[in-house]
Order: C-alpha cells, then structure tokens, then sequence
C-alpha cells in the first residue's frame, strides 16, 4: 500500500453511521473515495457532496450517495488532499483545479481531515506554485498585479488549451518558493479584482494525516482549534 492510500484509507475510518461527507478531489482523495465506496458496499449509511466532476463521477460509480448542496447545510466532515502542508497545517491546494469547490465544501464542514504522503508536508509553504483562479476577463491584467505580490504567475495549460476550471474560470500557478506570511498573502490575493479565490487554506483543517513510505502515519492536529 503507498504513503497516499495509508493515509487516506485511515481517514475514511473517521466517517461514521449517518454522517455527511464532503469527497475531495486529487490523486490522494481518490484512495479515500475508492474506500469509502467499499465500506457504503458493505452497509456504511451515509450520503456525500462532491468537490469536482471526477471526484462526481467516481464516487457515483461506487454506489456512494450523493446530494445537492439545496439538500444539506452542513456537513459533518470532509476528507482532502494538499499540494502542500506545514506545521501549523495551513495547507497549498489547488493542484487538481477544484480550489474554489475545494474550499466551500471545507467551510461548509464541522471537521476537516486533510490527507497526504510525506512529501507533502514542508517548514515553509511556496515552494509548489499556489494556485489562483481567475476571471477570464481582463486576466492579462490580473496576472499583471499577481505579479507584483512577488511571484511568477504562469496561466495553466492542459494540452495545447488554457485549462479551465469546473466553474469555467482560469488558473494562474503562482510561483513564489517561499511565503513567508500566508494570512497577509490571502488577504493581498482578495484585494485583486480579478481573483476568484486562491488555493491558500488558513485555520480550516482541523487534523492531518500523513502516510509515510515506510509504512507509518504521523497525524497533526490544528494548534489553532485544540
């Protein structure tokens, strides 16, 4: 079993009878999701919100429950990955282009577990490129004022086509290598006019669980919500 699937699969031991459930979206969500699909196959009641169409698409396929958003108000718990995570588990997401999904579906959760392998976890986040999704209009403008917050932003491509988001919207990968203050960095992020939102998640996992490759887990809980 990879550092991904450990990590996830005992995530998917926090879900209980009649909870609802947030499904996250990336490589090391999609462990969680397969999971959870086994344990709905062997009588586990509960009903899901999805964070993307693949993430749709898969828990659909094993015969997980899904809702609308018109249906529920709050979920009990959602299960993600992260790009990046420090010690403080403020996390980098937004490496599968679901950022925004992303973050209503974790803010609209009692309890957040985020589930990644080591490589993942760092001292210092920026390192990865954080992920900004952008309005299409004007979105040389908007690259130009990401810019001046001291990164290189780069619009996404998939194949020879600028990637679009599910909500349709661009994604500018912005490649600071160090962000020496996330909180001042969203704040700067929500001040651009063309900024849909961006892939900084601050004060919203409450744990973390980390596989590693030599078979153990490390889980960091939220110093901010003890």
């Amino acid at each position: 079993m990879n550092a991904k699937q450990l990590a996830a699969e005992a995530a998917v031991d926090y879900v209980k009878e009649g909870m609802k459930v947030g499904l996250g979206t990336g490589s090391t969500a999609y462990w969680a999701i397969r999971k959870l699909g086994e344990r709905v196959a062997e009588g586990l009641n509960i009903t899901a919100v999805a964070t993307s169409r693949a993430s749709e698409q898969q828990a659909r396929e094993l015969g997980i429950p899904l809702v609308s958003f018109g249906e529920i108000d709050r979920l009990d718990l959602t299960i993600d990955g992260a790009d990046e995570l420090d010690g403080e588990l403020q996390l980098i997401k937004g490496g599968g282009g679901a950022l925004l999904r992303e973050k209503i579906v974790a803010k609209g959760s009692d309890r957040m577990i985020v589930i990644a392998d080591e490589s993942k976890a760092v001292r210092t986040l920026g390192k990865f490129p954080l992920p900004v999704e952008i309005v299409p209009f004007a979105w040389e403008w908007t690259l130009a004022d990401l810019a001046k917050l001291g990164c290189v932003p780069e619009l996404r491509r998939a194949g020879g086509d600028l990637y679009k988001s599910d909500n349709g919207n661009y994604i500018a990968d912005c490649r600071f290598e160090i962000i020496e203050s996330a909180p001042k960095l969203a704040l700067a992020l929500h001040s651009i006019p063309g900024v849909v939102e961006h892939g900084l998640f601050i004060g919203i996992a409450d744990m973390a669980i980390v596989g590693k490759s030599d078979g153990s887990l490390e889980v960091i809980h939220s110093k901010a919500k003890a």
